[in-house]
């Protein structure tokens, strides 16, 4: 019994002594120095392109366009003639055959169909009345001529049912005649010449162009060798832009294509973009080839600070809590948290104002939890 004891007190000491070296062994850290250079601040984000300057051009006098001297993406010079109209008197030619063309066409439309619907109808009631007539007169015959044979019906009799049915037979084919009389082939022939020549008169009025009012729109021209992109920053970041900044454009449907100009203009209010809430920054960017197209889609990167011979680290050293910005720095093998005093960054690096001096080392993340106080062993990347 008193040897387990003693052996039992031998492996909680060996324990205890494991626990503290184990505690005493620095942790595996992986750290970056704070170095001097030029750092560029940048501000990425998107926009739509836009021309520089829109202007409508319009009709001075009412007429037809007889003619359109320029096309679409075309270049236009200063007093370059757009179009060219014709005599306003014109109009009222083109809306009296356009009257001419809808009148000619009801008229031949209402021959195709037979005539006048009214008179149409009334003879279809009419010979619908009469075939029915014609029907039972024509079993009243039948009858008749059955009862003669057996003498219970006289001659008289007979020739009297005959001459009803010969009657409704004269009526339905006057009938037929009267609806063939509506509509004459030449009547038709007739109306479809003058609905040709309507149509024809119509070709002539309006074969130059359309009709334009005094004031009606010719066309847009606008300024393509320098466009305005509007960009869109989200309201955080508006504190960084200022007018003058430099503005780098890329178009992905150009890969390898980039276009530079300046911050315009600031935004004068806030506006929801989806789910962001953004300010809409105008900028003016060079583009002699005139391959940005209004209406574009682009990516935008505002250069908003140029840092020379600052004191950089990398932007995931830099840690932040409740007392403000802070890095761990690497002091005799030991973790020391350190307030520092932030200024210009860009995605990957952030300026120490204060707080650093060159070549002090500083922690990077590690999926090994660490803080200040603990004993590290680094390891510079």
């Amino acid at each position: 019994m008193k040897k387990l004891l003693i052996l039992l007190l031998v492996v909680a000491a060996a324990v205890i002594v494991w626990g503290v070296l184990r505690k005493r062994q620095p942790l595996p850290v992986n750290t970056a120095a704070a170095k001097r250079q030029t750092l560029v601040s940048t501000l990425p984000t998107n926009g739509k392109v836009e021309p520089f300057e829109w202007q409508a051009v319009r009709a001075e006098t009412a007429g037809v366009v007889a003619k359109v001297e320029v096309r679409d993406g075309q270049a236009i010079a200063k007093g370059q003639e757009l179009a060219t109209l014709t005599e306003p008197s014109l109009a009222a030619d083109v809306d009296a055959a356009q009257a001419k063309v809808a009148e000619a066409r009801a008229a031949l439309s209402g021959l195709e169909a037979g005539g006048r619907p009214a008179d149409l109808s009334d003879i279809d009631t009419r010979l619908k009345r009469l075939h029915y007539d014609l029907e039972q007169a024509t079993r009243d015959l039948g009858s008749l001529r059955r009862l003669q044979e057996h003498n219970a019906a006289t001659r008289a009799d007979v020739q009297a049912a005959q001459d009803r049915v010969r009657q409704g037979e004269i009526e339905i084919d006057g009938l037929e005649k009267r609806r063939g009389a509506l509509v004459a082939k030449p009547d038709v022939a007739a109306a479809q010449a003058r609905l040709h020549d309507a149509e024809g008169a119509l070709g002539l009025a309006v074969q130059a162009g359309a009709y334009l009012t005094e004031g009606g729109l010719v066309a847009n021209v606008g300024e393509l060798g320098r466009v305005r992109v509007r960009v869109y920053v989200d309201e955080p970041e508006l504190g960084r832009v200022a007018i003058g900044q430099p503005v780098r454009i890329r178009w992905q449907a150009l890969p390898g294509k980039e276009w530079d100009g300046v911050v315009e203009r600031k935004p004068a209010s806030i506006q929801a973009l989806g789910s962001r809430q953004v300010g809409e920054v105008v900028c003016t960017i060079a583009n002699r080839d005139r391959e940005l197209i209004p209406g574009t889609n682009v990516d935008a990167e505002i250069r908003t600070a140029v840092a020379e011979n600052a004191l950089v680290i990398p932007r995931e050293a830099l840690r932040h809590d409740g007392g403000g910005d802070y890095v761990l720095l690497v002091k005799d093998g030991v973790l020391e948290r350190r307030p520092v005093r932030t200024g210009a960054a860009s995605a990957t690096q952030v300026q120490i104002v204060s707080g650093l001096a060159e070549g002090d080392a500083v922690a990077l993340p590690s999926d090994i939890p660490f803080k200040a106080g603990d004993r590290v062993a680094s390891t510079a990347m």
